[in-house]
């Protein structure tokens, strides 16, 4: 046997051993050529029960609508949050009868974390609840509503409350109501605006604390709209009122006109617009529409907002708006096609997710300083008229 002869078998090892080694350095070379490859390697810190909301969110949650979670705090909080930002923020679902008002929204408002609102008027209503003192109770979803119906007891999913809440809530609302000051047409930021008034005395008078989102709207001068006045028991007992010869009247014209007034004010401020959405349906169109009514009904020239976070239980593919992602809102000019990037939808439930984005900005964040857009209305709508009169002459 020659001395230079190898046994097959050696041969074969050293060729597998070639192939591996040339594998492993394939595969090296892909991860540092690959751009799909850049992300963050999943290590995640082990769970022993003192991690902090920021050590949580940003050690463990991964991937998935957990992964979307973390990317909507970072987005919140890193870009949202900067000072030059005006954040509108919409609400729909049943979430201040849950607390949510005074848990995270409230924070949210007196942190300047939030600088306009658009919500259902149920929202509202039953925030106010807190704010005249009144009690809600955890319940659960199975009790029988004809035996609650019996005793005079009312749910909201697993949320009870007695009947008398709503009378007693009614009965304030009309009250206020038949004041000189809301004897005349305006717009739901303003007709808000003087509820919380309202609702902020009475919470003095119980010495309770604030514990309404309106009376906080109020001292913060944040403005809150409602995209559908009529459909809440606000807007019932308002109808009522007009019955007996009253006069006050939510005009949604100038809602429409307001809150295009304060994107635009935002963009030529140098600055730029972000939406925190919790839910969808009507108030989420309502915010994302005023950059089509900037653009395309007034003729402005605008993009699109910049920043898009939206919590949801909607899909995409039934076509609602309440699922529409911020991809199909470019095409309606609704976000700036440059800014995708910036958007972030979560599949979840928004009791879940906004306590946990609320407490994340908190600690990553300082209070921004306060923008009190209501005290800018006049302003913002003076800017607005002008550019309207400019593109359409």
């Amino acid at each position: 046997m020659s001395k230079r002869h190898t046994p097959a078998g050696d041969k074969s090892k050293q060729k597998k051993a070639a192939e591996q080694r040339e594998a492993k350095g394939a595969k090296v070379a892909t991860a540092q050529r690959s751009p799909f490859l850049k992300g963050a390697r999943i290590m995640p810190r082990r769970i022993d029960g003192t991690e902090t909301v920021v050590q949580l969110i940003d050690g463990t949650y991964q991937a998935y609508n957990s992964g979307r979670l973390r990317e909507a705090c970072h987005l919140f909080s890193g870009k949202m949050l900067k000072s030059d930002v005006t954040v509108g923020l919409t609400l729909t679902g049943a979430l201040t009868p849950a607390g949510l008002g005074m848990s995270a929204l409230i924070p949210l408002l007196e942190a300047g974390f939030v600088d306009w609102i658009i919500s259902t008027g149920a929202n509202l209503y039953h925030d106010a609840h807190f704010g005249l003192g009144l009690a809600m109770h955890r319940g659960t979803h199975t009790a029988s509503d004809t035996a609650l119906r019996a005793e005079g007891v009312v749910r909201i999913y697993d949320i009870f409350f007695d009947y008398d809440v709503l009378l007693s809530t009614d009965a304030f609302f009309r009250k206020i109501l038949r004041s000189p000051e809301f004897q005349r047409s305006m717009s739901s930021a303003e007709f808000h605006w003087l509820c919380g008034k309202y609702i902020a005395a009475r919470e003095r008078a119980l010495g309770i604390g604030n514990k309404s989102l309106l009376s906080a709207a109020y001292a913060c001068g944040v403005p809150v709209y409602t995209s559908s006045p009529g459909d809440s028991s606000i807007g019932m007992n308002l109808a009522a009122l007009q019955l007996e010869g009253y006069e006050c009247v939510i005009d949604p014209s100038r809602d429409v006109n307001e809150t295009a007034s304060l994107v635009l004010n935002a963009k030529r401020g140098g600055g730029k617009s972000a939406v925190v959405i919790m839910g969808g349906g009507s108030p989420k169109n309502f915010a994302l529409q005023t950059e089509p009514q900037i653009q395309e009904v007034l003729g402005i020239d605008e993009k699109g907002h910049d920043y898009f976070l939206q919590v949801t239980d909607a899909r995409p593919d039934t076509g609602g708006l309440s699922g529409a992602t911020p991809a199909e809102a470019v095409s309606w000019g609704k976000i700036d096609p440059d800014r995708l990037p910036d958007a972030v939808v979560c599949y979840l439930d928004s009791t879940i997710a906004l306590p946990l984005i609320t407490s994340y900005a908190l600690a990553r964040r300082k209070p921004r300083r306060l923008k009190r857009l209501y005290d800018k209305r006049a302003a913002n709508m003076a800017r607005l008229q002008a550019e309207f009169n400019k593109a359409n002459r």
